[in-house]
């Protein structure tokens, strides 16, 4: 049966990124599943025959490489774990190459760090590619390169990937195909009573509690990681569907607006793209923490000034992203900062008119302009 809401929000999404976990392409060996994919690349060709713009983002490297690898559980220190991506990154784009073939469909393989989407010069090149493979009609197949990626650069989890993919193309919907229906009451492995929830109009802390914090046995992450995701993209004014991607044929499903799995609805004004990589993508260098002044004037949209800085923490150079944080420690705004953290350091807590005893010049009054700001508190 259609559900009117869901047939309103798959109609609007002419651009749809779908994000599969390595339990639904891997068995409990962590070999991959050539069914599940073949039926995946099927889906996805389906979805495209629509007239949409599809991208996926695909764990299951790690988990490949462990089952050809023959380990039969998944290494814990990062070098066996890279080593395990390079094996298994080839094999899962042989298999998704070698399901899409009956289609005539190309794929094209992009693999990325969290340091891609920190630098707006790679961040817009990334953009610039998938929109270009869109001109030349291949599938955009997107993973974590987990074979480079260290702690410092790492994303954490392909759930979170997939929300900044999602900010980057601003896409209207983002599907995350899971080993679970979707949102529940409670935790069903432990609670038989324990309900789906259908929709979600906000992720608010009464929901964020629902989540479980156990993880599966080859993937990373868990409910948790999933509804910061979906807190990513609602935000921004996107849509979020959570389904199971175990379940035949549940893309088809999701697509003729079947209610399955949860959706988690728009709540957040559409954001324009440089806003969406400020506030929601790239990752602060610095902090600087605000007085109460500053605070309420930075939230009505006003610059921040010197004077109203108590602390800076961090090392920063001019026009890196800062996080702007009250004395509660409540991220309250993104912006670009006009000083290097030097510099950043002398002026704090001073009057404008100081600035040029201490500088020799003004440079700039303002610690952040008001046109280099997101909020985000």
């Amino acid at each position: 049966m259609v559900d009117p809401l869901r047939y309103e929000v798959v109609n609007q999404a002419h651009t749809v990124v779908v994000k599969v976990g390595t339990n639904v392409l891997a068995d409990s060996r962590g070999q991959l599943d050539r069914r599940r994919i073949q039926l995946l690349a099927d889906q996805l060709v389906r979805i495209r025959s629509a007239g949409r713009k599809v991208v996926l983002v695909t764990s299951g490297a790690i988990g490949a490489g462990v089952g050809r690898l023959g380990l039969g559980k998944r290494p814990a220190d990062l070098a066996h774990l890279q080593a395990c991506a390079a094996v298994g990154q080839a094999a899962l784009m042989q298999l998704y190459q070698e399901s899409l073939n009956p289609h005539g469909l190309l794929t094209a393989q992009i693999l990325l760090t969290a340091s891609d989407f920190d630098n707006r010069a790679r961040y817009l090149n990334v953009r610039n590619t998938i929109h270009t493979l869109f001109e030349y009609g291949a599938l955009p197949i997107i993973n974590e390169n987990d074979t480079v990626s260290v702690a410092e650069i790492k994303f954490g989890d392909n759930d979170h990937l997939a929300a900044m993919v999602t900010n980057l193309l601003r896409a209207p919907l983002l599907v995350l195909l899971t080993n679970v229906d979707g949102l529940y009451s409670d935790d069903p492995r432990t609670n038989p009573q324990a309900q789906l929830v259908a929709t979600v109009p906000v992720i608010d802390p009464t929901i964020t509690r629902l989540a479980a914090t156990s993880k599966s046995v080859l993937g990373v992450g868990g409910m948790t990681s999933k509804l910061k995701a979906a807190r990513l993209v609602t935000a921004a004014g996107e849509a979020v569907i959570m389904a199971n991607g175990s379940i035949d044929g549940i893309l088809d499903r999701i697509f003729a607006a079947e209610s399955v799995g949860t959706l988690f609805l728009p709540h957040g004004q559409d954001v324009p793209s440089r806003k969406r990589w400020l506030g929601l993508t790239a990752r602060p260098k610095g902090i600087l923490r605000l007085d109460a002044g500053a605070r309420q004037a930075v939230l009505q949209g006003k610059s921040l000034l010197p004077i109203g800085v108590t602390a800076i923490e961090g090392e920063f150079r001019k026009g890196d992203v800062v996080s702007l944080r009250d004395a509660s420690d409540v991220e309250v705004a993104r912006g670009l900062i006009n000083y290097a953290v030097a510099d950043a350091h002398k002026i704090r807590g001073l009057r404008t008119e100081a600035i040029a005893a201490v500088l020799g010049s003004v440079p700039y009054e303002e610690l952040v302009h008001r046109d280099n700001l997101m909020i985000t508190g």
